[in-house]
């Protein structure tokens, strides 16, 4: 996977690491694989695996299951355990299933979900208090008398993965469903830098924490850096640690700087959904392009963007998301986003199980060297 989640450097590169090098898309292999669990979509889309577990805090399940044509459930943050996964955000981290099949998904899921004592976000009250077979609520009609809300920036869209979107929309008609134009990008967009500052302070936190009770000759995150500098030519020979270093300035979760940062992010980016979501006597999902195609490898700029994405308003609420494949921009995949409420993962997974049986997008990678 990225090292350090991507949490490294500005400038970084999916897949790439220090340990294993380059990881690359299994479509067209110049392409990136996307990140932070970029291991986990190229292998299970390469069939290297049946499944994988990915792990997100803001994009890094659903962006490389968009990317390497696999189905990505990002679930609301508390239902699986956090338990030695190194951390990024106590706030937004979460682990979650990453497959080639909407049941694939749900079957790995199940197996997940549950509770944890060394885990305060799994005793949430409203998190489900036995293990539910997920593969239960799978059925091709599942569309059909539901009310969906797509975003409408989106839908406007003048790209190629714009014009998957407009086709998706018809087949979620198509199959039963009411489809109504909303907005949640722009009330969650301005949130971004204090985000930044959530992660930077969480991080920290979680990592000093995690390092003093692993077995591992750093035991800090001062150490790391210090580590990454004595090697630099081996740790950094393409991108920075500029991340890790800003992260190390900060000064505990007790500063009001980070406590401020943390209201905004939860409660700006809920209310969005949550006052959307029951918009229009209610909406079952709302939908949208889940990333654009993926990008050239780049070592040197490391990641830009190919269009609309919409992993950030879940991800800030710990809300679920799931994505399946929504058709190929020249052999490149794309994903369709399924966004709802906090532990809504069956309904999001039936919604999705029904658009994929009535479409069928994924196609078996083929390796290619370049597009074309």
């Amino acid at each position: 996977m990225s090292e350090w989640a991507n949490f490294r450097s500005t400038h970084s590169a999916s897949g790439w690491s220090s340990r294993g090098g380059q990881t690359h898309n299994p479509y067209v292999l110049d392409r990136t694989p996307s990140g932070s669990s970029a291991g986990s979509g190229a292998a299970a889309s390469a069939s290297l695996c049946a499944a994988a577990v990915g792990t997100e805090t803001n994009g890094s399940i659903v962006s490389p299951s968009s990317c390497n044509g696999l189905v990505g459930l990002k679930p609301t943050v508390g239902l699986v355990s956090r338990t030695g996964i190194i951390p990024i955000s106590a706030t937004q981290d979460t682990a979650g299933p990453m497959a080639r099949t909407v049941r694939d998904a749900a079957v790995l899921l199940g197996a997940l979900a549950g509770a944890d004592p060394a885990d305060s976000a799994t005793q949430a009250a409203n998190a489900p208090k036995k293990p539910v077979d997920y593969t239960k609520m799978l059925r091709p009609d599942a569309l059909k008398g539901k009310k969906l809300g797509v975003e409408k920036s989106h839908l406007a869209s003048e790209t190629a993965a714009g014009d998957l979107l407009r086709q998706a929309v018809a087949v979620l008609k198509a199959q039963g469903a009411t489809v109504v134009e909303i907005d949640v990008r722009t009330p969650t967009q301005p949130i971004g830098g204090a985000e930044f500052d959530v992660l930077l302070y969480e991080f920290k936190d979680g990592v000093n924490k995690y390092l003093a009770q692993a077995k591992a000759p750093v035991k800090t995150l001062a150490e790391v850096i210090a580590f990454n500098k004595a090697n630099a030519a081996k740790a950094m020979p393409f991108f920075q640690q500029e991340t890790l270093e800003l992260a190390d300035k900060t000064d505990g979760l007790g500063s009001e700087k980070y406590k401020a940062a943390l209201r905004k992010v939860v409660d700006t980016s809920r209310q969005a959904l949550d006052t959307v979501l029951k918009s229009e006597g209610g909406l079952a999902a709302l939908v949208g392009i889940t990333t654009g195609p993926p990008a050239c490898i780049d070592l040197v700029n490391g990641e830009y963007g190919t269009g609309p994405g919409y992993a950030g308003p879940a991800a800030m609420a710990g809300y679920p998301h799931l994505t399946v494949p929504m058709g190929q921009i020249h052999g490149l995949p794309v994903g369709l986003s399924f966004v709802a409420g906090a532990y809504q993962e069956a309904e999001l997974l039936a919604l999705g199980y029904a658009y994929e049986q009535a479409t069928h997008h994924r196609k078996v990678p083929t390796f290619q060297a370049v597009v074309g």
